[in-house]
């Protein structure tokens, strides 16, 4: 009977220190888990993200996949030289903005020296037009936001496609301050010349839209930017090209003529002037 009491004594004893143990290793983990929180504050919705913090977040979400914010400036930079791109400024005063296939914004670059010399309002309209052309092609389709054009118009069949995915209000950004919304879905939709999908070894991996200057200089500035950059859809440069009914035929991806049109080194007309008022 006394050994009998005294084997429940030690298992008690054993069962205690047991108990203690466990809770004595969960409140390290506990802590641990705390000063590892302490140690990496989370950065507030709308604030910028620290240059670490960003290369990380790049290569999880496929913004590696891309050109860095100096490849796309450099690219940027020798698209006007490669021929005459027509519209008001011969694509000198452009935006750019990348997406990844997620539609998560990558880069966003200037052409100018002091980023508000170029028009402050090509910013947004570049996001948007890289998370346009990303939202609506796939691996086997580009779709150019040029080629939106007519089908969004009034009795055509993506009437009131504007209406979907709203601009980000955050996006909204001051010139000098244009990288602050990297790694967001900005979103807003673009359907004028501007915007290509971007691929690699046949996969769509995002989309990048340049705005600045005509819609159409505008395309041929995102599209020498893709060619240069080794990105092409499977098709070629041209698969999602801008077209126009008075050199290529009227069809469901026409886009209007602009301000001096030039396309590929040779100009192809002018925008009419206003009748009617």
């Amino acid at each position: 009977m006394k050994e009998a009491k005294l084997m429940h004594a030690r298992n008690a004893l054993l069962s205690f220190a047991l108990a203690g143990l466990l809770v004595a290793g969960g409140c390290g983990d506990d802590a641990r888990r705390a000063a590892q929180d302490d140690a990496t504050p989370p950065v507030a919705a709308g604030e910028p993200q620290p240059a670490a913090q960003r290369e990380a977040r790049a290569a999880e979400t496929g913004c590696d996949a891309l050109p860095s914010a100096d490849e796309l400036r450099r690219l940027l930079g020798e698209a006007p030289d490669a021929g005459d791109a027509g519209g008001l400024f011969g694509g000198r005063k452009e935006w750019v903005a990348t997406v990844n296939r997620s539609g998560e914004l990558c880069a966003v670059v200037v052409s100018t020296d002091d980023p508000a010399a170029a028009w402050p309002g090509s910013q947004a309209i570049a996001k948007a037009k890289a998370y346009t052309a990303n939202a609506f092609s796939t691996d086997d389709t580009p779709l150019s936001t040029a080629r939106l054009y007519t089908m969004t118009q009034p009795g055509h069949s993506l009437y009131g496609l504007h209406a979907a995915n709203p601009m980000h209000p955050d996006c909204l950004a001051a010139p000098d301050e244009h990288r602050d919304a990297e790694r967001r879905i900005c979103g807003g939709i673009i359907t004028f010349g501007g915007g290509v999908p971007l691929y690699r070894d046949g996969k769509r991996v995002g989309g990048l839209g340049a705005s600045g200057d005509t819609a159409c200089a505008d395309h041929e500035i995102a599209k020498r930017i893709r060619d240069k950059a080794g990105l092409n859809p499977p098709g070629g440069p041209g698969a999602d090209d801008i077209t126009y009914a008075s050199s290529d035929g009227a069809t469901p991806f026409t886009h209007p003529l602009c301000a001096n049109t030039w396309r590929d080194g040779q100009q192809i007309g002018d925008e009419s002037p206003a009748s009617g008022y």
